[in-house]
C-alpha cells in the first residue's frame, strides 16, 4: 500500500504553487515532521513537513515545476518492508518548459485515498498532528480538538494551526479539500501589445506567480471596490525635531539598537487613529462589516520581483522603536521570501510610502480585505501661512483611498483629521 503526499495549502487563499526543491529522494526513510520539500507561493518560500512515516516510493512532480495545484499528488510513500515493485511508483512528472500548470499525476490503484476528517471535537477521536503543529498550538493556547486538518488522512499541519490562531480558537480551520473560493482573473487590457511592435524591438519577461497575483488582485480591487480619495497636507517640522532627538539618544549598537524613520511615525499615527475612529478599521463582507479590535498595519515593501505588504500586528500597542525594528525585519525577510503567510495575509489597513523617491503625492489602490490605504508622499519645504504670515515649513501630503461601501466621506475625513493631529503633535504618540 502507498500513501499519497499532496500539494499542501500553505495559506487560506493558496490555490497553486511552485515545487521549488525536494529534500528527499526515492528510497529515503521519512518520519512525521521531517522536512521533505520547499514550496514557493507568489510571496514566500516555505518548508513542507511529512505527516506520515514511511519510505519514499516515488517523486511525481519534478523540482522547478510551477503552478502545481493544491491537492495534486506530488509524491508517494510506501510502508517500511514493502517492496518497491508492490508499491508501483509512477514516473516523475518533468517540469514543463513553458506550461502554466503542472499536470497532476494519477494516483496508483493501491494508494490510500486522501481524506478530510470531521472535527475531533465532535467525534472524540485521536488527534493526528505534526510535531510543529503541536508546538505552535501549545504556544498559542489552541485546542487541537477544534481544528480540522488539511493534511493527508486529516492530519493537522502547521498551516492549519496558523489559520486557526488568526481566526480565534473557537473557529475551525476550513478543510483544504473544500471547494475553493472563486478568484477573479485579470481581464486582458485591450489587444495583445505584441501586435503593435516588431519582434526584434522588445524582450519578453514572462510573468511570475507574484506578478500574476498582483495583476489579479488589483484589477479585482479597482473593478469591484468603489474607491474615493481624500487628501490632506501635514506639517511635520515638530515630528522631524522629535525624531532627531529620539535617534540621538537611541543605542547605536547591540540588541537594543534602533533608528526611527518618518514612516515609523506614520505607522504609529495611523494605528492610533484607527483605534480612535474604529469605523475605518473595518473589512467588508456581503452580510456584515468586520470591525477589528486592533490596528494591524500592512506596510508596502517594494521587491525586485513585485510588491508585498508585511503586517505590523497590534501596531497601536507598540513603541516607535519596536515598530522600527519590526518593519526592518519584515522587509529583510520579505525580500528573501521567508515570511510566513500569517505575516503578510490579512491586516486591517495599509500604508504605501513613496516619499523616499521624491514623489509628492499619489493614489494607491485598496488591497482587500482592507477598506482603506494611505498613500504617503515626500516631506518637502513649502511656504505656509501662520498667523497671517508666510513662513517656511516641512509639509507632507497624504492621500487616503477609501472603500465607499465601508467608509463614508465624513468618516474618512474624521480619520484623516485624527491622523494629522497625531503626526503634527508627535508627543501625543509617546504617551
Amino acid at each position: 500500500m502507498t500513501t499519497p503526499i499532496l500539494m499542501p495549502a500553505l495559506s487560506p487563499t493558496m490555490e497553486e504553487g511552485k515545487l521549488a526543491k525536494w529534500h528527499v529522494k526515492p528510497g529515503d526513510k521519512v518520519r512525521s515532521g521531517d522536512v521533505i520539500a520547499e514550496i514557493e507561493t507568489d510571496k514566500a518560500t516555505m518548508e513542507v513537513e511529512a505527516v506520515d512515516e514511511g519510505i519514499v516510493a516515488s517523486l511525481l512532480v519534478a523540482e522547478g515545476t510551477e503552478a502545481v495545484k493544491v491537492n495534486t499528488v506530488i509524491a508517494q510513500l510506501r510502508e517500511e518492508g514493502e517492496s518497491v515493485a508492490s508499491a508501483k511508483p509512477a514516473p516523475v512528472v518533468a517540469a514543463p518548459a513553458k506550461a502554466s500548470v503542472a499536470a497532476p499525476a494519477p494516483a496508483p490503484v493501491a494508494s490510500k485515498p486522501a481524506v478530510s476528517v470531521a472535527p475531533r471535537a465532535e467525534t472524540g477521536a485521536r488527534v493526528f498532528a505534526s510535531p510543529l503543529a503541536r508546538r505552535l498550538a501549545g504556544e498559542g493556547g489552541l485546542d487541537l480538538q477544534r481544528v480540522t486538518g488539511s493534511g493527508p488522512h486529516g492530519r493537522i499541519v502547521a498551516a492549519d494551526v496558523e489559520v486557526a490562531l488568526r481566526r480565534g480558537s473557537a473557529v475551525k480551520a476550513a478543510p483544504v479539500a473544500a471547494a475553493p473560493v472563486p478568484v477573479a482573473t485579470a481581464p486582458a487590457a485591450g489587444p495583445d501589445a505584441r501586435l503593435f511592435f516588431a519582434k526584434d524591438s522588445y524582450v519578453e519577461l514572462p510573468h511570475d506567480s507574484m506578478r500574476k497575483a498582483i495583476a489579479r488582485r488589483l484589477t479585482s480591487s479597482k473593478r469591484d471596490i468603489p474607491h474615493y480619495y481624500l487628501k490632506v497636507d501635514c506639517q511635520i517640522d515638530a515630528l522631524m525635531d522629535v525624531r532627531k532627538q529620539i535617534n540621538a539618544q537611541a543605542p547605536a549598537e547591540g540588541p537594543g539598537a534602533y533608528k526611527v524613520s518618518v514612516n515609523d511615525f506614520v505607522v504609529k499615527a495611523a494605528a492610533l487613529a484607527l483605534i480612535r475612529v474604529p469605523g475605518v478599521n473595518c473589512s467588508w463582507t456581503e452580510t456584515a462589516l468586520l470591525q477589528h479590535r486592533h490596528a494591524d498595519i500592512g506596510v508596502a515593501v517594494a521587491l525586485d520581483f513585485g510588491l508585498i505588504t508585511p503586517i505590523v500586528q497590534r501596531a497601536e500597542t507598540k513603541s516607535l522603536a519596536a515598530i522600527s525594528n519590526e518593519v526592518k525585519d519584515l522587509a529583510v525577510r520579505a525580500k528573501a521570501k521567508k515570511l510566513k503567510p500569517s505575516e503578510y495575509e490579512g491586516g486591517t489597513f495599509a500604508i504605501s510610502n513613496l516619499g523616499m523617491f521624491g514623489v509628492r503625492d499619489f493614489t494607491a489602490v485598496i488591497n482587500p480585505p482592507h477598506a482603506a490605504i494611505l498613500a504617503v508622499g515626500a516631506g518637502e519645504g513649502r511656504p505656509v501661512v501662520r498667523n497671517g504670515a508666510i513662513v517656511p515649513a516641512t509639509v507632507m501630503t497624504v492621500q487616503l483611498s477609501c472603500d465607499h461601501r465601508v467608509i463614508d466621506g465624513a468618516l474618512g475625513a474624521t480619520w484623516l483629521e485624527a491622523f494629522k493631529g497625531y503626526l503634527e503633535n508627535p508627543v501625543t504618540m509617546l504617551a
